[in-house]
């Protein structure tokens, strides 16, 4: 620009003197119109990016306040020297003066400094210590928080730089059109936009210094999150090996036991009450590791035991009769037992014995031939009922046979003796293998108890009864199954017996007298005969 400038002088100096004046004249007045328009033209991009920034807007606003108080004081100057005047004048003063104090109420917040809420660093929640895994996502989720609010507050400032850089920009604009227009306009502008930087500046100071310092607040906020989640990772890192070191040593005692129990009933009892400890030892582990004060917990127990032991009494009663059954061992699982409750009996396996209560599988078995008539259910036992009923088991220590009997009533005319004779060989015959399988149980269970009658050979006895003789054999037979071996010994002595003419077997009859004549000679009937035939 400067270069076309020299250059029109030159050539008006060429070509005349007073034409040439006026044509140097009218060419400068040219160029500075040029010049002036292409600075104006560079001012609207500029205007553009400040129109509506939130930065210019609380600058914008804090003006206002500042010339709204001027002109508040100015009214209420004129307001005293009209003081004792109703004029119509004075009342309008008054308007604008209660109008004025309404718009500085509305921009009180700009009362002091145009940016103190923007350059003002966000609060730092304060984070609670981490004591437990579970608070260490809530810490992670904190420190992303305090990452992403710091992140939105340099944001923010570094819009208060850009700021800074285009009202630099306007304010040499406006520098040079002041050079080459008289416009006050531009003056004033200039005045106002250099007023503008210093202010703009003077906040970018205290906008460094307090982001500075906002930072390092940041960073060792963040810091000490973080050293609270490391120490709960190595905490948890620890109590995770302490947990696998239990249940290694608990597969390992299972594996030894596996191979030193051959039964299987007690294998499984025993397997229960690995998984038992182990779940008791990982609990307490938690327990001490992450509840800080136990002697607080212990006190309340203390105080609500006594409620606890009242409102929860058969609880605790079936846990302590679990360890009686676990320790004492009447019972095992797979041992047959027989329940009586309230008159009614329950003949079954035991499938499972927890903490609380035994499980029994019913079977069919000469109980539910004689009273239930169904078999098949799973029966709940609660483990107390071993202080207060009558448990009777089928299989203790191992006992894989049982005393059944068989009872049959004959004639008093029949050949007792034979009788006898017969069913004790069909008894024996058919109860030998279980016979010699009792021996051998006896004699160990001989060892721990004292039994006065240790001998497990088949036993018949005869009794005499209103309506014949009762003959009565006992034999061994299988605990789980005894109704196939007692169908079977039936059978063999019903058929066995018919086939002898001296034997009769007695069993209910009436006789009915249809002919009301009779002869003396006739015998004299029974009244409400019956007779055993």
């Amino acid at each position: 620009m400067k270069k076309i400038f020299v250059f029109l002088l030159f050539f008006v100096f060429l070509f005349g003197n007073g034409d040439g004046i006026i044509a140097e004249s009218n060419a400068t007045a040219a160029i500075k119109d040029t010049a002036l328009l292409e600075l104006r033209n560079k001012l609207i991009p500029i205007n553009e990016k400040l129109a509506g920034n939130i930065w210019i807007t609380r600058y914008s606003n804090y003006k206002t306040f500042q010339n709204l108080t001027d002109e508040l004081k100015t009214i209420e100057a004129m307001l005293k020297k009209q003081s004792k005047s109703s004029s119509k004048s004075t009342i309008e003063l008054q308007k604008k003066q209660n109008t004025i104090k309404e718009q500085l109420e509305l921009l009180k917040e700009f009362e002091k400094a145009p940016f103190s809420s923007m350059i003002t660093a966000p609060e730092i929640d304060s984070m609670q210590k981490i004591t437990n895994p579970i608070a260490v996502i809530s810490g992670f989720s904190y420190i992303k928080q305090l990452r992403s609010t710091k992140d939105e507050y340099k944001i923010r400032l570094e819009g208060l730089d850009r700021i800074i850089d285009e009202l630099n920009k306007k304010e040499e604009i406006l520098s040079e059109i002041v050079k080459l227009s008289e416009d006050e306009t531009y003056k004033n502008e200039l005045i106002d936009i250099r007023q503008e930087i210093v202010e703009f500046k003077a906040a970018e100071d205290i906008a460094q210094t307090t982001y500075s310092v906002y930072e390092k607040r940041i960073i060792e906020a963040i810091s000490r999150a973080t050293e609270d989640i490391k120490a709960q990772m190595k905490k948890a890192m620890n109590i995770g090996i302490f947990i696998l070191v239990v249940v290694a040593l608990s597969f390992l005692f299972k594996f030894i036991i596996k191979k030193t129990i051959t039964d299987n009933e007690r294998l499984y009892t025993a397997n229960k009450f690995i998984n038992l400890v182990n779940i008791t030892l990982i609990i307490l582990i938690l327990l001490f590791a992450y509840i800080e004060n136990v002697t607080y917990i212990v006190t309340v127990l203390g105080f609500a035991s006594a409620g606890i032991a009242i409102a929860m009494k058969d609880m605790f009663m079936s846990m302590l009769g679990w360890m009686v059954i676990v320790f004492g061992g009447s019972f095992h699982v797979g041992d047959r037992i027989k329940v009586r409750k309230d008159g009614e009996n329950f003949v079954g396996d035991i499938i499972d014995i927890s903490l609380l209560r035994m499980t029994i599988y019913e079977d069919v078995t000469f109980n539910t031939y004689q009273f239930n008539r169904r078999a098949g259910r799973i029966i709940f036992i609660p483990n107390n009922y071993i202080f207060t009923d009558l448990i009777a088991n089928f299989s203790h220590q191992g006992m894989k046979t049982v005393w059944d009997g068989i009872d049959i009533t004959l004639s008093f005319e029949s050949n007792h003796k034979k009788a006898v004779y017969i069913i004790k060989n069909i008894v024996r015959k058919y109860s030998k293998g279980y016979t010699d399988i009792a021996k051998k149980q006896m004699s160990k269970l001989r060892n721990q108890y004292s039994i006065k009658n240790p001998n497990v050979e088949p036993r018949i006895f005869s009794f005499i009864e209103p309506h014949g003789v009762k003959i009565s054999a006992w034999y061994m037979t299988n605990s789980f199954a005894p109704m196939a071996l007692r169908s079977t010994i039936s059978s063999e002595i019903i058929e066995s017996l018919l086939k002898e003419d001296d034997i009769v077997i007695a069993y209910p009859t009436q006789t009915l007298y249809m002919d009301k004549r009779r002869k003396a000679s006739d015998p004299k009937p029974i009244e409400n005969n019956e007779e055993i035939m």
